[in-house]
């Protein structure tokens, strides 16, 4: 009965379902050969079918049956077990103790009588004897080799299974205890120990990681006091911060309602004036009616005389009035002062409409354009590992597009404050004199080049977006603030500055895209997806554009890639082609993209190709400047490492592109944080 039970329990694993740990409750089989309790499995089978064991995916909910067969098995299992009792079933081994032992306290008996406790135990003899039948084992000579030990309750786990010998060694090689038959073959030539000295090794050794895992838990927990403090601060800070907001838009809006304020009273003064002249006019005309209605009397009253000689005799004098043609004037409120109120007005609100609706990083652009290559910000780019603007003392050869980077550029020293300061006087005055050189050698009768953008015809854009683009001055400094490049390790918190929020338009998906996650994640799907069709949408190669695209400021992102093979990320117009072959991101001028193909790495553009050396990164940054024409891409670990920079001009707004081939493949658009 011992041995069916034994049997039972060493079953109890295979008869357990993986998700609860229990019993199997009416047992399923899903294709893959695993079972599981039916309410379990459909318990994880909410958002995707796949074996909780296996992984093994599922595009379609597997239709489930009951496993019969181990249904029963486990009916036996469960009706044996609950038989059973364990205590009573197994008392010719154990017994328990309620009384001289604490709960829990095991009680080894004597294997003769079963009932006194245990005095020794017998390694040759694998048994465990009481005072009284230890006896001749100290008494009888033939038991003088006998090994006795003290009482042992885990005797079969110390006899190997294979040869039922007592494993008095432990093999270093294969870690377990093995007896002396087993050491004479099988493990013939293995290096041994003694367990007990095996366990003292490792219990050295569980010591040390447990002093290390006691060092990681406190340094993780400094961290988390540390990042609390952190939060404190931060929440300080954007209080501080939103008063600092609220008080520069309170005294815009006060600035405002004052301007207001100022040009109705302006409008309200130029009404006063015209109400009086009118009033005025109003009242020298009634005088006119008064004189013309007397003469009109005194006409009426010689009518109406009947003696003919004093009708004769008398005369009426005409008012110098009624020699006048009344007139109209023309008062109105167009003064030069409500004039210009107006379109005052009329500018102000087109140019506050322009500029909120750019991104807040372009807005200080528009509103300084004077300050948007500021001197003392060039040593902050040089730290970054960027680069001085085009024709710098600084700058050296410009890339050619789709050029790459070249590696053996390195950042400045920054050994301390004094060398930064320093650093930026001398930038500073460095690009003082270049740009005066640069004014000298103009030509005297040269036009000058105007720095109002040059308005371009907006053209129809499926997604909304302006691809209005913005000229750029490449000859003058204040026109660039970023670098065409940067060769060394950036801080991702430069970068994340310019971070900004996009999402997949299901407009240009081929139908081999599956859009998910908010529209953040593009990944290839075997079944066609059943987007309707339209201009927009790539038909020939599966890519996938933003719905959003940028011509102005300074913008950042980050895709997350499954893997490094048959990926495309990059940038392309909206007026690229979306049905011939010649679609393909890189294989047209409308686009640039780095392309992983099996291992090699290659940056395309007008179907020219640039190997480039493989990072194999799973997290790529894109930093676009739409200003300085430059667009590089990074392998984001702790930090930014750029492994190419395209360079190109702009003639449309630019869109974040994406092509993907490998049945299985993804990528991610991430949530930038720092």
């Amino acid at each position: 009965m011992a041995d069916d039970m034994f049997s039972l329990m060493s079953l109890e694993d295979e008869l357990s379902c993986s998700i609860c740990l229990c019993a199997f409750n009416c047992p399923v089989t899903i294709p893959c050969g695993h079972n599981f309790c039916q309410e379990c499995l459909l318990e994880t089978w909410k958002d995707n079918y796949s074996c909780p064991q296996c992984r093994t995916h599922f595009t379609t909910k597997p239709v489930l049956k009951k496993n019969t067969v181990l249904s029963t098995v486990v009916e036996t299992f469960k009706m044996k077990s609950n038989k059973s009792d364990l205590p009573s079933e197994m008392g010719d081994l154990i017994k328990w103790d309620a009384v001289k032992v604490e709960p829990k306290e095991m009680v080894i008996l004597c294997d003769t009588c079963m009932e006194a406790k245990a005095f020794k135990t017998c390694l040759t003899c694998m048994a465990s004897f009481c005072l009284e039948h230890v006896r001749p084992h100290h008494e009888n000579p033939v038991f003088g080799a006998h090994q006795l030990n003290e009482p042992l309750g885990d005797l079969r786990d110390r006899i190997c299974p294979d040869h039922h010998k007592l494993m008095e060694f432990y093999c270093v090689q294969h870690g377990r205890c093995i007896c002396g038959v087993c050491l004479q073959q099988v493990h013939k030539g293995c290096t041994f120990s003694n367990p007990d000295e095996q366990r003292a090794l490792q219990e050295s050794d569980l010591r040390g990681k447990l002093s290390l895992l006691d060092g990681k838990i406190d340094k993780n927990q400094m961290v988390i006091s540390q990042m609390s403090d952190q939060q404190s601060k931060l929440k300080d800070s954007a209080a501080s911060r939103k008063r600092a907001l609220e008080d520069d838009y309170r005294q815009i809006r006060e600035l405002l309602d004052r301007d207001e304020r100022e040009a109705l009273n302006t409008v309200d003064r130029e009404q006063e004036s015209g109400q009086t002249k009118l009033q005025n006019l109003i009242k020298k005309f009634n005088q006119n009616i008064a004189k013309l209605s007397a003469a009109k009397d005194g006409v009426n009253s010689l009518l109406s005389q009947t003696q003919t000689m004093a009708f004769l005799q008398a005369s009426v004098d005409m008012p110098a009035v009624a020699a006048l043609d009344p007139y109209t004037p023309k008062v109105n409120l167009d003064s030069k002062a409500v004039a210009a109120w107006h379109a005052y007005s009329a500018v102000l609100r087109e140019h506050l409409t322009h500029v909120l609706k750019q991104p807040v990083e372009a807005r200080l652009q528009i509103l300084k354009p004077a300050e948007r290559f500021a001197p003392p910000l060039l040593p902050n780019f040089y730290e970054m590992g960027g680069m001085p603007p085009q024709g710098h003392p600084r700058m050296p050869r410009s890339h050619s597009p789709g050029a790459p980077l070249r590696a053996n550029q390195k950042k400045p020293p920054q050994d301390s404050n004094r060398e930064r300061k320093s650093d930026k006087k001398r930038d500073h005055k460095e690009w003082k004199e270049h740009k005066a050189d640069k004014n000298s050698q103009k030509p005297p009768n040269a036009p000058r080049e105007s720095a109002t953008p040059v308005p371009h015809t907006p053209r129809d854009h499926p997604r909304g977006q302006s691809t209005e683009p913005r000229p750029r001055n490449r000859e003058d400094p204040g026109q660039a603030s970023v670098p065409p490049s940067i060769t060394s390790a950036a801080k991702r918190n430069d970068l994340l500055q310019y971070g900004t929020v996009l999402t997949l338009d299901p407009k240009t998906a081929h139908k081999r895209i599956s859009l998910t996650e908010n529209m953040t994640m593009a990944s290839v799907s075997d079944e066609p997806t059943p987007y309707p069709d339209g201009p927009a949408r790539f038909s020939v190669c599966s890519q996938v554009l933003t719905s959003k695209g940028f011509s102005r400021g300074r913008h950042y992102w980050e895709v997350k890639m499954s893997s490094n093979n048959f990926t495309g990320i990059g940038l392309a117009y909206n007026s690229i082609d979306r049905k011939g072959p010649a679609s393909r991101l890189g294989r047209n001028a409308q686009s640039w993209c780095v392309e992983w193909f099996n291992v090699k790495l290659s940056a395309w553009h007008a179907s020219s190709e640039t190997v480039l050396q493989n990072p194999n990164p799973t997290r790529v940054g894109v930093l676009l400047d739409c200003e300085e024409g430059t667009a590089t891409f990074y392998n984001v670990q702790d930090r930014a490492y750029p492994f190419h920079t395209f360079v190109f001009q702009f003639t449309e707004a630019v869109y974040p592109a994406f092509w993907l081939f490998s049945s299985g493949s993804s990528v991610s658009l991430c949530k930038l944080q720092s």
